[in-house]
């Protein structure tokens, strides 16, 4: 069977940024999604549509078609009061390099990572770590197979199902609802933690 709307699909791959391997999936372990529901980068999806398992894909995505160039309006400062829990600011997490979920205005999470650490104030990058990133994929099809109903409904594993505050994991705001985790995520900023690759 070959990939094509509303397909189960199983893969394996790799994925390679600047010269290292990021993520990777096997055989014994891989990938799963429903094909055309948005779970995929739209390129990749659109790479591997017609493929049949067996076949092996290597694919070069810029940053335009992956996650986006940086955008400078996403790297703020914010005050160490921000980071206070039970009343005390959690310095032992405000350390340059470190990430720290952060939550946005309609409740979602967004990894953050810490650039610099002043007196008042902690300077965030809250821009997806892959953010301006070229990512060569190369992997192979596992399996194909039409989804059922339920899955069709509520997901492959449930998703759709789950209430991410921000209208759930596959919301496409661009602002909330992303799905963390190697090429299973379709580009988002922030995950949810709804049990999504």
């Amino acid at each position: 069977m070959k990939i094509g709307q509303n397909n189960v699909v199983e893969f394996c791959y790799e994925l390679e940024v600047d010269g290292h391997i990021v993520d990777h999936t096997t055989k014994e372990r891989p990938l799963d999604y429903i094909h055309g529901t948005g779970s995929l980068l739209p390129k990749l999806e659109a790479h591997i549509e017609g493929m049949e398992p067996g076949d092996r894909f290597d694919v070069t995505l810029s940053p335009a078609d992956g996650y986006g160039e940086v955008d400078p309006s996403r790297i703020i400062d914010l005050p160490k009061a921000a980071f206070e829990v039970n009343g005390e600011i959690r310095e032992d997490l405000l350390v340059p390099g470190n990430t720290i979920p952060m939550m946005n205005s309609m409740g979602g999470v967004i990894p953050g990572v810490v650039l610099e650490v002043s007196e008042d104030s902690v300077k965030m990058d809250l821009n997806h770590q892959m953010a301006g990133k070229t990512l060569h994929f190369t992997g192979e099809v596992i399996s194909v197979r039409e989804a059922t109903e339920k899955e069709l409904t509520e997901g492959l594993h449930g998703e759709y199902v789950h209430s991410c505050g921000c209208g759930g994991c596959h919301g496409h705001d661009g602002d909330c609802g992303g799905c963390e985790g190697g090429c299973g995520d379709h580009g988002d900023d922030c995950g949810c933690g709804c049990g999504c690759h």
